[in-house]
């Protein structure tokens, strides 16, 4: 694997660094923190090395933390720490707040600006970016992607997904197992991922292992009601259990979000209230079945007991190659993924204009989900699998072996 990006040649440029995190956090998000900071340390044109305490919030109240002061021993825990450890917000920047942001550059001669967040982040990134060339005042800005929800457009993939992949890939066949081993009720999981369905997707990772039927249910298409009732009858009378994956996001075919409690975020975007509970109380109602919802949420994007090996050092080389473009002069871009998988996976970093990845959404692609529109096909799982970085697990069920009559 590598990390390098295109041109060359330093800036020339001495000042301080700050970074912030926009947006939900990661598994993996402190791992580009942790990146990002040692990477600073080895440049000259960097001093003092800050971080915005709660994003963008952070710098409004100036309310920077000094990590380059830290001990290495907690810089190296980053890798390895749940969350942001300096907090992020979900703030939309409104146009009057973007000369704010600018005065707390200039007021700590910040010459060195780095954004770790998805497509809204991405775009604050790319306004205060052009803010600051409209007033002359130089500044490198550099954008770390960073999102679970893998919908981060000008990249193969974000850091961040491939851990959250894993979780719903384990979580998925553990629940499959109990629903085969007690096959009196419908399983409804519901995992993140408002108008893109990568993480739901990946509940299909461990699809041949799986001793139940599996349905999966993405928001790129619209769920019918009848058809689905019709899938859930079909897939329960085969008598093996059954599983059903979907996303928080689903939308009927009117449109209208399963989930929708009516209130939403800074961003404009729906605040999702349980599509998993919509669904099991539709076929408890419609069917006579009993049907469970579990919804993971919050621990789907936090649990480090999930973190994808691939995912951490992708996260931390994104963070060291997002400050070696700015010292070499890059400005205005994104830090990207370029990954290929045959032979081997392997993976290098590039770099993307901001403009082409402010709130932009890269949804799931049709053809990589069955005609029926109830399941995952196979090159998705070719694409995800080294990103989630789990090895199949072996587990002994002895459901479908043969039964031997007494008789």
């Amino acid at each position: 694997m590598t990390g390098k990006t295109g041109k060359t040649g330093k800036t020339g440029k001495t000042g301080n660094m700050l970074i912030a995190h926009g947006g939900g956090p990661t598994p993996v998000i402190n791992a580009s923190l942790r990146g990002a900071i040692e990477q600073a340390g080895r440049h000259k044109e960097i001093g003092n090395i800050f971080g915005a305490r709660f994003g963008v919030e952070g710098i409004f109240k100036d309310e920077l933390i000094n990590l380059g002061a830290l001990a290495d021993e907690k810089i190296r825990l980053l890798s390895h720490t749940p969350a942001s450890a300096i907090g992020s917000c979900r703030r939309k920047l409104a146009d009057n707040d973007y000369p704010l942001v600018l005065d707390c550059l200039k007021r700590h001669n910040i010459r060195y600006f780095f954004y770790n967040g998805g497509n809204d982040s991405m775009d604050t990134c790319d306004k205060i970016h052009k803010l600051a060339c409209r007033s002359g005042y130089e500044v490198q800005v550099i954008g770390i992607p960073k999102t679970v929800d893998n919908d981060l457009a000008g990249t193969d993939h974000a850091p961040g997904y491939g851990s959250a992949a894993r979780y719903a890939a384990f979580s998925a066949l553990e629940l499959a197992l109990d629903a085969a081993s007690l096959p009196a009720r419908v399983v409804v999981l519901e995992l993140m991922g408002r108008n893109a369905g990568w993480i739901t997707a990946a509940a299909s990772l461990f699809q041949a292992l799986m001793p139940c039927e599996h349905l999966v249910y993405l928001p790129e298409l619209a769920l019918d009601r009848e058809k689905f009732l019709v899938d859930v009858r079909e897939a329960y009378d085969r008598k093996r259990g059954l599983l059903i994956s979907v996303s928080e996001g689903l939308k009927d075919t009117a449109g209208a979000s399963l989930g929708d409690t009516g209130i939403r975020d800074e961003f404009g975007h729906i605040i999702h209230g349980g599509a998993a509970q919509h669904l099991a109380d539709l076929i408890m109602a419609e069917t006579g079945l009993k049907a469970r919802a579990e919804k993971p949420g919050l621990l789907g994007r936090v649990s480090m007991a999930h973190q994808s090996p691939t995912d951490l050092a992708e996260a931390y080389a994104v963070g060291a190659a997002a400050v070696e473009a700015a010292v070499r002069g890059e400005n205005g871009s994104m830090v990207s993924i370029e990954a290929e998988r045959e032979p081997a996976y392997t993976w290098r970093s590039g770099l993307v204009p901001l403009g082409l990845v402010a709130n932009i959404e890269k949804t799931f692609p049709r053809e990589w989900i069955n005609p029926a529109g109830n399941g995952i096909l196979a090159p998705f799982l070719s694409y995800c699998a080294p990103l989630a970085d789990a090895p199949a697990p072996s587990y002994a069920s002895f459901l479908r072996d043969t039964i031997i009559s007494a008789t």
